[in-house]
């Protein structure tokens, strides 16, 4: 699950935008040239080939190559390139022009950080990312995300009151039924959450016009199962996920497909043929919102959620679960009976 923790920490977007974006290509004409052959290779699914060639290009223009840099921070926490990664960030914050640039840029560098720490077991990387969140607020105070990444970066570091300060600071930010605001909510309440392995939060309205968030399902044991029409392996799947919608239809279970289809009207005959009666949600192509959300590169992919949010086991392909989610719906009725429900 390295790539579910991986995802959850970097596609975590910035919610400022920079005043002026620098331009993503190199200025020398060498770099220019390389940058391309670059993007070439990544159009190519050439991925590892495709961060060699930016941290060239980037090199070649002297470390200005903004398109680069967001690339070699990308690629590089995604294949552990911590070096090139850092990189990235450390020539953004160099080249950051006003304080909302300089913000999102420490923002960026502590976000490689927490995924380096994550991915390394050091808590040396976490304690360099508090440093880079608090020079992004000193830049730029009204900065939501940067609290509610400290929060979890001072939980990890067990600095808990520090870090349910930080997460009290993120919700006087935000709306009231904001889905991160109701997640850190859930981590006022029991900062333990904010050290485990939670899934992101997320909101989908289903086929039905039923509206399902991540914390809103608290106390029932999730099933999220990602497909397409034109996935040979999830039609084959497809009778396992039935089985299973019917086999615990009365038990504390949410079974939620996200279709990675493009074309809306083609999933929705699908579903009515095939008899997909459970909660059905649209994810708008591969990789969708939700797919980068979960780090989904390969279908069908089912992630095993708990009464209390965090991810207990994700599977690439067909594969046998109804043990583990007997185990997760047993202790979900324990906590039903314990909460007096």
């Amino acid at each position: 699950m390295r790539f579910l923790f991986l995802a959850v920490v970097l596609c975590c977007a910035a919610s400022l935008a920079l005043a002026d974006e620098p331009k993503n290509e190199p200025t020398s004409e060498k770099a220019q040239k390389t940058y391309k052959e670059a993007n070439e290779l990544l159009h190519m699914r050439r991925l590892g080939a495709a961060l060699d060639e930016f941290k060239k290009a980037d090199k070649q223009d002297d470390g200005h190559c903004f398109g680069c840099q967001k690339q070699m921070i990308y690629y590089g926490s995604k294949f552990g390139d911590w070096k090139a990664a850092e990189l990235g960030a450390q020539e953004m914050i160099a080249e950051a022009q006003d304080p909302k640039g300089k913000a999102i840029a420490h923002y960026q560098m502590a976000s490689v950080l927490m995924a380096e720490g994550f991915d390394t077991h050091k808590d040396a990387a976490l304690s360099r990312a508090h440093d880079e969140i608090s020079a992004a607020l000193a830049a730029f105070s009204n900065f939501p995300d940067a609290y509610y990444l400290d929060g979890r970066l001072l939980a990890h570091l067990h600095q808990d009151e520090a870090a349910k300060a930080r997460f009290e600071e993120f919700a006087k930010m935000k709306p009231e039924h904001d889905v991160d605001r109701q997640r850190a909510i859930r981590y006022i309440g029991n900062i333990e959450l904010a050290r485990a392995h939670m899934a992101p939060p997320f909101e989908v309205t289903t086929m039905d016009g039923q509206k399902f968030s991540m914390d809103e399902l608290q106390g029932k044991v999730v099933l999220l199962d990602f497909w397409a029409t034109w996935c040979g392996p999830c039609r084959e799947a497809l009778p396992h996920i039935r089985s299973i919608a019917a086999k615990f239809h009365d038990e504390p279970l949410v079974v939620l497909s996200v279709n990675l289809d493009t074309d809306e009207n083609k999933w929705r005959t699908f579903v009515a043929e095939n008899k997909m009666t459970w909660p059905q949600c649209f994810g708008a192509g591969f990789p969708g919102e939700m797919a980068r959300m979960f780090g989904v590169n390969a279908i069908p992919h089912t992630f095993t959620i708990d009464a209390d949010g965090i991810v207990q086991d994700e599977k690439i392909g067909d594969a046998s679960i109804e043990g583990k989610l007997k185990k997760l719906i047993a202790r979900a009725h324990e906590l039903q009976t314990a909460q007096g429900r």
